[in-house]
């Protein structure tokens, strides 16, 4: 199950059975198979994380003097209980700052919020809008100031299966969640979690689940992407975390090049805006691959 809002991407890869194809039987279930079925083994994602601040010293996935899953004004989670393992990302609007409002409160908050009630199983699996509905109305009264795009990709045999739709109002102004404080209020672009964009799509094992704020696709196309994780040959979270931070590293590298036609450039004049350059920003990345588990959750 995936959820996009344009301004946060949330990932579901439910173990009920009742979900989809790739989960696996119960136990009970499985017992009724002759000795020569094969028994298929549950799901799990093995995830790495990186990414950049684009004021801030790198960072990768780890709390080096940070705050835990953040990247300047980006924020992530990445959690499991019995029945899910689960992935989110959002993205902070810088440009709160001019209003004397720290961008990164809300992302932060909301993904802590969503960590806790995955952990804590206070969310339904089949329905990840509702998780980020539910978050958002327990932090609503803190009047944390909004975030912005967010979006996903499922690759399978190096090819693009699925992928999230970008919510726009218009160029570089994506959906976006607000609490405005009193004095913006009126003022300010404020959609509701009622109108996120809520999609199914049933994955396998072997396949990849790319989450990224949009420092990461403003700044890398998707044949660029296709060409890191084709270069992964197993499931080793090693590997799958080195390939993430080589993500974000590139991303950032190119973030900064003047003369690079960016995916966001070419953004830009399609909507006849005349640019060239990356575009400087927050990077977030997790990488997931679905591999069968040996280890009980």
């Amino acid at each position: 199950m995936s959820q996009s809002v344009g301004t946060v991407a949330i990932y579901v890869r439910q173990l009920a059975t009742v979900a989809r194809a790739l989960v696996t039987r119960k136990s009970s279930e499985c017992q009724k198979t002759r000795p020569r079925d094969r028994i298929e083994r549950p799901l799990q994602l093995v995830t790495g994380s990186s990414g950049f601040s684009k004021s801030l010293s790198r960072t990768h996935g780890q709390n080096f003097g940070f705050d835990k899953w953040t990247f300047g004004d980006d924020a992530f989670f990445i959690a499991k209980n019995k029945v899910a393992d689960v992935l989110g990302v959002a993205d902070g609007v810088g440009g709160w700052r001019n209003y004397g409002i720290d961008p990164s409160a809300f992302p932060r908050t909301l993904m802590e919020t969503c960590e806790r009630m995955v952990t804590e199983m206070r969310f339904c699996p089949t329905s990840p809008a509702n998780l980020i509905k539910e978050s958002y109305e327990e932090i609503i009264q803190q009047k944390l100031p909004l975030m912005g795009d967010s979006g996903f990709l499922i690759i399978r045999d190096n090819e693009i299966v699925h992928r999230s739709n970008e919510q726009q109002h218009y160029f570089n102004t994506p959906f976006q969640l607000a609490v405005a404080p009193p004095n913006q209020e009126g003022q300010v672009l404020s959609d509701s979690p009622n109108v996120a964009e809520s999609s199914s799509f049933g994955v396998k094992e072997g396949d990849f689940i790319l989450l990224g704020t949009d420092g990461l696709f403003d700044n890398m196309n998707e044949d660029m992407l296709l060409d890191h994780i084709s270069k992964i040959k197993d499931h080793k979270e090693e590997n799958v975390q080195k390939t993430a931070r080589k993500i974000a590293e590139q991303a950032h590298q190119l973030s900064f090049d003047p003369e690079y036609l960016s995916p966001f450039a070419i953004s830009a004049i399609n909507s006849g805006i005349d640019l060239k350059g990356g575009k400087p920003d927050d990077i977030t990345v997790i990488l997931a691959r679905i591999t069968s588990f040996a280890e009980p959750i």
